[in-house]
């Protein structure tokens, strides 16, 4: 079986959350599975060797994955968080979801 396979096969559809209407794509049995996350973070390192500087890792999943695969790869990790979160100067931009609005920030580096 493909690691995408395996990958869909393992993402879990919540429905009604967080609110009525949304299905939520739940990651955790994603992540139980240790074989499966080390593979999917083997997967990304092999891709991306070479091509990238810096890992950008969006709250909170791509904090997840990003850590290892920035591991992996000997480059650093910058994180993208909600707002107040991040010390220092930053800058934001905000973005519509099927339930309402929100917004990220970065550091200003």
């Amino acid at each position: 079986m493909s690691l995408e396979q395996r990958i869909r096969e393992s993402i879990r559809d919540v429905a009604d959350f967080p609110k009525p209407g949304i299905v939520f794509k739940d990651i955790t049995p994603v992540l139980q599975n240790g074989e499966l996350f080390a593979d999917i973070t083997a997967h990304f390192a092999e891709r991306y060797a070479g091509r990238v500087d810096k890992i950008v890792g969006i709250e909170s999943r791509g904090f997840i994955f990003g850590a290892p695969i920035a591991t992996a790869l000997g480059v650093g990790l910058t994180l993208v968080r909600k707002p107040g979160k991040l010390p220092h100067d930053r800058v934001g931009v905000d973005y519509d979801l099927e339930y309402g609005s929100d917004r990220v920030e970065i550091l200003v580096v």
